[in-house]
């Protein structure tokens, strides 16, 4: 079956679709984007994944390239033209194309493009049995909590963590503190039972995922605290584990090769994770039978 994209007000099959050689996005990594997972045909968290955009966009003073309920319709006839129920949906928007100056250009025309491809979801026994991750050097800008398309860094410690034979980087500051994985948040609980996640700032991402999971704790009544914790403190964790977009809540079992915990999938990472999809209205996609 083919693909299909959409570019700049045209549904196209994916390997025509193109952007201008001068793109601003191109040339200076100057846009923004959004990833909403599609489970089931449910659009996950897809109001706080528009709220963010609109931020990311204020923060670049980028302006919208449609209105956001044109955006929304576009959305889903592009999931429809690919006849997806599981699904990742990338919205990236740039300043557009313009002569290559740093200055922004005084009329931008953003562009806009949107992907879409079957949701690549972990397989079971990711969730049977945990993954692994590896720290490494945060080296990223001071404005982590723009969605900017600038994601070097990450693709270094992404790469990084493939060659250690590692799921995800969880990167570190220089203080010792972690700051959140290369396409994540990170989390551990305490030998007393408390949920630690970092607070939201312009040192990370605010995940949307993260965001519902704090929702879901307060409803469950599950303690929990947004501060800083260091390498040492999640190693002496009970459980640890991150969040996305793609991946809910996913139990990490090991930190630079040693066990968190018991070495396996705590219950609390389980019964938070059960909740967020209970909060999207979507069956877990790797349980068994499902």
């Amino acid at each position: 079956m083919p693909r299909f994209a959409y570019v700049n007000g045209r549904y196209l099959p994916h390997d025509q679709a193109h952007v201008h050689v001068e793109d601003r996005g191109f040339q200076f990594a100057d846009g923004v984007y959004e990833v909403i997972t599609i489970i089931g045909g449910k659009f996950a968290d897809e109001e706080g994944h528009m709220l963010r955009l609109e931020r990311s966009l204020r923060e670049l003073s980028i302006p919208w390239p449609v209105k956001p309920a044109s955006l929304c319709f576009i959305m889903r006839e592009l999931v429809r033209r690919n006849k997806l129920r599981n699904a990742t949906l990338y919205i990236q928007i740039t300043r557009g194309p313009a002569p290559r100056d740093f200055k922004f250009p005084k009329e931008p025309v953003p562009t806009l493009v949107l992907t879409c491809r079957r949701a690549g979801f972990q397989p079971p026994a990711a969730l049977e049995r945990g993954v692994a991750v590896i720290t490494l050097l945060d080296i990223r800008w001071q404005r982590r909590d723009i969605k900017s398309v600038s994601l070097l860094p990450q693709a270094l410690g992404k790469q990084k963590a493939f060659e250690a034979g590692a799921y995800e980087g969880w990167q570190v500051d220089e203080q010792g503190f972690v700051t959140e994985g290369c396409s994540s948040n990170a989390w551990i609980v305490t030998q007393e039972g408390v949920l630690v996640t970092r607070p939201p700032s312009n040192a990370i991402l605010n995940g949307i995922t993260r965001l519902s999971i704090l929702e879901c704790a307060c409803a469950q009544g599950i303690a929990f605290e947004e501060r800083p914790f260091t390498v040492t403190e999640a190693l002496a964790a009970n459980e640890a584990f991150m969040s996305s977009a793609g991946t809910f809540a996913l139990p990490v079992v090991r930190i630079d090769g040693q066990p968190v915990g018991d070495g396996t999938p705590g219950p609390l990472t389980l019964r938070i994770r059960q909740a967020y999809l209970d909060h999207v209205g979507a069956a877990d996609p790797l349980r068994k039978g499902q």
